[in-house]
């Protein structure tokens, strides 16, 4: 007699996003019910109010496209009230998948009309995607985006590996 050998699920890391379009369209409750009615856990959380060299080294991979600087500037909030993101480090299995499909197609056009893209997010007469949050892409992707948006203390859970630098007679902890 064979034994049932049961899958391990492995839990994933997922940096997520939502943009200043979301946050001025008074989106955060109805976005964040859709991601956690899947069981996902929030690690930790901030409103953050975008740098133009983070939202630039957030997006280095898309630099040199002709959507680069408008996409920069979603981020950075030029055309709404509310220039803040609330930045998310949500955990659970398959979190990558579960986000994107959550999320919805990057253009809200070709988003499924119960996504969060689908249902909130506008492409405007320029042509720039409003489309609420970012997700990322991979686990590689999801990463090299939870360390640049967060400091290890910020974070509910030993995620990365880190190491203690004396800075002055302060000792910090940083990612490795």
């Amino acid at each position: 007699m064979k034994k049932n050998k049961s899958k391990k699920t492995t839990k994933q890391l997922v940096l997520v996003v939502i943009k200043p379009d979301g946050m001025s369209k008074f989106l955060v409750g109805k976005v964040l019910q859709k991601f956690l009615a899947d069981k996902l856990e929030v690690v930790a959380a901030q409103v953050v109010a975008v740098s133009k060299k983070l939202a630039e080294e957030h997006y280095k991979h898309i630099k040199g496209q002709p959507f680069y600087r408008g996409t920069i500037d979603v981020m950075l909030g030029k055309s709404y009230k509310q220039k803040k993101v609330l930045a998310l480090i949500l955990c659970g299995s398959r979190a990558i998948l579960k986000c994107r499909d959550i999320a919805g197609a990057t253009n809200p056009k070709d988003a499924h009309p119960q996504s969060i893209r689908g249902a909130f997010g506008r492409v405007t007469p320029q042509g720039v995607f409003e489309n609420v949050v970012h997700v990322s892409s991979d686990p590689k992707e999801a990463e090299r985006e939870i360390k640049l948006w967060f400091a290890p203390n910020q974070i509910n859970a030993k995620i990365y590996p880190t190491k203690n630098v004396r800075l002055n007679r302060h000792t910090k902890t940083v990612w490795v």
